[in-house]
Parts: structure tokens; C-alpha cells; sequence
């Protein structure tokens, strides 16, 4: 029975490529799907955008594919990757300038379509409500501070460019699993109907999508027994005309696949397993099944699916005022005590010097910064150290700039044994 293998990559931008080297040399791999866009990412490269109109795409995919080229190419192996982020055909130029300067040729396939920001009245005018998923906003309330809006899109365009013989595929915003469905579309000869095996497609791509999250990294179980983690193995995918699959990583290196590191993974951004929907198969994971079958081996069966949702997802940034921040630690005795103290010192004089904040967030790291209201104060009074951090988002960089000016005061007009005062942090705008 045919299969074909397939390496899960970056897990987002700024992710570590090393692991690759190790599933490209010793794992026997035919693609590496590499999944670079966070949906925070699309607001740091609209950024980059703004400042050069050249740029919107992720910068570290192309030393990535020329650090991994020399070891890919004798293999043959091939990258699909949503490096392009929100300027798919400028990444491409970057991409084909490097190659020709390092005398390689390949084809380079791109996947354009997914930016809607120029069709958002025709969507609308056609019926298309574009209300908020979640709160069922309407899109009016933003629509003029919108600054991009890309859909979600499926692996049929991906799958395309495959047929048309890329080494190389590079694409904006799609589906996180449509970056592993597409080669198995491409060498597998599944139908676009055959909604289970595409269900299966989905799910073995969901599990690759988010690097060593697989392979025991950020593990909530026992992370004390992942061994190696510096050294840690990205998952790799073994799949079966049928639809079945087995997970695992190349040999040697950190981490382990278990049904523990998979299941977690496997529940990680799902709202209803029933109906995990995506642009190509409505998924229904609970018919799904995870069976260690040896050492870092887990087989993947189960998965069915239904036919895919007739509207696709939408991804939209709008600009939302600007952030001030200042950030000062205190020592213990009383660490957390101090830290509230300066913090009211702060509010009052932001009150005096009337700072017009739409939003104030005052938090203490070292006590509540993750947990937040859900932090245990039964220590409290025993912290090492303690930090306070202020927030503000204001209407523009002017007056966000105001609260940094009055942390710096705090060193000798505050609460004593001060530590790690971050000076005047430069206003930055929000999306």
C-alpha cells in the first residue's frame, strides 16, 4: 500500500529549525510542512508592512530553506510552508534572489487568493454577514480601522501547485492542517469527497502543525521525564493510502511521542471535537483513535468526516490605539506588598496628571501575571520577588508616553529595594 512520509516544521514564527535537520537526515521523510503564522503573526508582519511595503512576510523562512536545502535536496524532499504570510509574491522574489545567488534551481510554487481585504463589501453585499465568531459583533464597528483581512483557505490550492510539479510551495493565510493535507492529497490520489480519509488528512495534520507540542514539548503531564529537550525531535508522520497513520520522530533525537503527548496536542485550539471545521472536511474527532504500538510510535485511526462548511474563516486586524507600558520588581521582605504600593502611587499621579487611558491594566509578575485572579495568596507575603507592570491603551503615542515618565521616580520617591526597573518603554501601536 502506497504511503507517503511527511515532517511537521516551524510551529510558528521565530520557531527553531534545527529538529528538521535531524527528520530530513534520519528520518526518511518526503515533504516538510512548516507552519509559520500565528494569527498574533499576521499583526507583527502588517507591521513590517507599514514601515516597508516590501515586507508582510515571515524574514527567517529563507535562511531556514538554505540551511536545510544542502541535506533536502539529494533526497528530495520538499517544503510547503505559509511563510508568505500577507505579501506571498514579495517572499517569493526574496526566495528566488537566494536561490540564484546560491546557484540552486527549483520550482516555486505560490498560493495567492487569501487576502479579502479589497472584496470585503462585495462579500458582504452578497449576503456574507462577516459577523464576529464569537461575540457576533457586527463588522461595522471596526470595518474603518481595518488595516488586513485574510481567509482561512483549504488545500486544494496547495495540492495544485504540487500537481504542477513545486519544490517549493509557498502560501499566505490556509488552514494550519491544509499544509500537511496537500501532500497527501498530491501523492496519495484521495478524492476531494472521500471525507473520511480527508478527516484523516486534517487530524494527522493537526498533530504535526505545532512543532515539538507533539513530541513532548510544553507537555502538562510528567515534563520532568521528557529527556533531551534540547535536542527535541519535531513529529513526523507516516500515512497510508487508507487514510491510517503512525506518528513518531527520527531516531535519536529528544523528546517522545506517547498517547499522552498526541492527545493533548490533538485538543489543543478544538471547541467541538464533533465538528472541528475547517475548508475542506468537517472532522468529527470522537470516532478517533490513539494506539502506542511501540517506542515513539503512535497510530492514528478513526477519524471521519462530513462534507466541508460552504464559508470560510476570516482573519481581520484593525488598528485599536496605542500601548504604554512601564515595568519595575521589588525584593523581598514584603516583595508584593511594595508592589502595590507603587502601583497606587502611579494611579494617583495618573489621575492628577489627567492621562486619558480607554484601558488600564495593572498586574504583578512573580504573583499573578499568568494566573491572574486565580492566584494563591497564601505565600504572597513570602515572595522573593515581585514586579509591577502597567498597561495602558491609549489614543495616541502622546499621551500613552505619559506613564513611563513616572516610573523612573520610583527608584528613590518609592518603596525601597527596587530591582529591574525596565526604564521608559516606547509606546507601540495596537492591532
Amino acid at each position: 500500500m502506497e504511503s507517503v512520509r511527511i515532517a511537521g516544521g516551524l510551529g510558528f514564527y521565530g520557531d527553531s529549525w534545527r529538529p528538521i535537520k535531524a527528520s530530513i537526515e534520519r528520518g526518511n521523510v518526503q515533504y516538510v510542512a512548516s507552519d509559520h503564522l500565528a494569527e498574533l503573526t499576521l499583526a507583527i508582519l502588517q507591521k513590517d508592512r507599514q514601515r516597508d511595503a516590501s515586507l508582510g512576510y515571515t524574514r527567517d523562512f529563507a535562511p531556514m530553506l538554505l540551511d536545510l536545502l544542502p541535506m533536502a535536496m539529494p533526497r528530495g524532499v520538499k517544503f510547503i510552508l505559509n511563510a508568505g504570510g500577507l505579501n506571498p509574491m514579495a517572499a517569493r522574489e526574496v526566495l528566488l534572489n537566494a536561490l540564484k545567488k546560491f546557484g540552486i534551481k527549483l520550482k516555486v510554487g505560490v498560493v495567492l487568493g487569501d487576502s479579502v481585504m479589497e472584496r470585503l463589501d462585495e462579500i458582504q453585499a452578497a449576503g456574507v454577514s462577516l459577523a464576529h465568531m464569537d461575540t457576533g459583533e457586527d463588522i461595522a464597528v471596526v470595518r474603518e480601522r481595518l488595516v488586513f483581512a485574510s481567509a482561512y483557505l483549504g488545500a486544494r490550492p496547495l495540492v495544485e501547485a504540487l500537481d504542477a510539479g513545486a519544490d517549493i510551495v509557498l502560501t499566505g493565510r490556509v488552514a494550519d492542517a491544509a499544509l500537511f493535507l496537500a501532500s497527501m492529497m498530491h501523492e496519495l490520489g484521495w478524492r476531494w469527497d472521500d471525507w473520511d480519509k480527508l478527516a484523516q488528512g486534517i487530524v494527522v495534520g493537526h498533530l504535526l502543525e505545532c512543532s515539538g507540542q507533539a513530541t513532548g514539548g510544553n507537555f502538562g503531564g510528567d515534563w520532568r521525564a521528557m529527556p533531551d529537550l534540547a535536542h527535541i525531535g519535531y513529529p513526523i508522520a507516516e500515512v497510508w493510502e487508507n487514510g491510517e497513520a503512525v506518528i513518531n520522530k527520527a531516531p535519536g533525537t529528544g523528546g517522545h511521542v506517547t498517547f499522552d503527548t498526541l492527545r493533548e496536542q490533538l485538543l489543543y485550539e478544538v471547541h467541538d471535537p464533533n465538528h472541528y471545521m475547517t475548508p475542506d472536511v468537517d472532522v468529527n474527532m470522537t470516532t478517533l483513535r490513539l494506539e502506542e504500538i511501540g517506542p515513539d510510535e503512535v497510530r492514528v485511526t478513526g477519524a471521519t468526516g462530513r462534507p466541508a462548511p460552504h464559508t470560510l474563516k476570516i482573519v481581520a486586524g484593525y488598528e485599536d490605539g496605542v500601548m504604554g507600558q512601564a515595568m519595575i520588581g521589588y525584593a523581598w521582605p514584603d516583595a508584593l506588598a511594595k508592589a502595590r504600593a507603587a502601583a497606587e502611587i502611579i494611579q494617583q499621579q495618573m489621575r492628577e496628571i489627567d492621562l486619558k487611558a480607554e484601558e488600564v491594566l495593572i498586574e504583578y509578575p512573580g504573583y499573578n501575571s499568568i494566573h491572574g485572579p486565580l492566584a494563591d495568596p497564601t505565600y504572597a507575603n513570602e515572595l522573593n520577588e515581585v514586579y509591577l507592570r502597567i498597561a495602558v491603551r491609549c489614543a495616541d503615542k502622546r499621551e500613552a508616553a505619559k506613564l513611563g515618565r513616572l516610573f523612573p521616580p520610583l527608584a528613590l520617591s518609592g518603596p525601597p529595594f527596587i530591582g529591574g526597573a525596565g526604564g521608559m518603554i516606547e509606546p507601540r501601536g495596537l492591532l
